[in-house]
C-alpha cells in the first residue's frame, strides 16, 4: 500500500476493486489491447463504473477514470470519494495500471488532493492506495483561478 491514511472500510476498497477488475472486461481496446476499469465512489455512496474506450484516432480515446467520472457528473454528481484503478494486457492483465496525467488533471477539477483516494490494483488483494496530491503534487485545480 502508498503512504496515505486509509480512509475508507476495507469492504469498501474490495468493492470499488471488484467493479473496476469487471469494468475492465468491458474495455474497447482494438488497438492497444491494454483493458483499463475503474469505479468511483460518490459522496452520496453510489459507485459509477467506466472502461477505456479506444478509437482509430488515438486523441478521441477516453480512459476508463475520465469515463466513470463523466457518467457521475452526468447523473449530477459532483462529490468523489474514490477510485479504484485496474489494467493489464490480456497475456498479463495484472499490473498496477496508474491514472494518465490526463485523468489525474481531469479528478483535479472535482477532488480535493488531500482527501480524495486513488487505488491502484492488481487484484483483491494486491493493491496500493494513494491520495490525489501524492499522484499529482502541486496541482493548478479550481482555486487557482480564484
Amino acid at each position: 500500500m502508498g503512504n496515505s491514511q486509509i480512509t475508507l472500510s476495507s469492504e469498501i476498497i474490495s468493492k470499488l476493486i471488484e467493479e473496476a477488475l469487471f469494468m475492465r472486461t468491458r474495455s474497447y481496446i482494438p488497438y492497444s489491447g491494454f483493458a483499463v476499469g475503474a469505479a468511483l465512489l460518490t459522496e452520496s455512496g453510489r459507485i459509477y463504473g467506466g472502461c477505456n474506450i479506444e478509437n482509430a484516432a488515438y486523441p478521441v480515446t477516453i480512459c476508463a477514470e475520465r469515463t466513470a467520472m463523466v457518467k457521475a457528473v452526468s447523473e449530477g454528481e459532483r462529490e468523489f470519494r474514490a477510485i479504484a484503478v485496474a489494467g493489464g494486457r490480456e497475456e498479463d492483465p495484472e499490473v498496477y495500471s496508474y491514472p494518465c496525467g490526463t485523468c489525474r488533471q481531469f479528478m483535479r477539477e472535482f477532488c480535493d488532493g488531500d482527501t480524495f483516494i486513488v487505488i491502484v490494483a492488481r487484484s483483491k488483494e494486491d493493491y496500493k492506495i494513494f491520495t490525489l496530491e501524492e499522484l499529482l503534487p502541486n496541482s493548478f485545480g479550481p482555486e487557482s483561478l480564484a
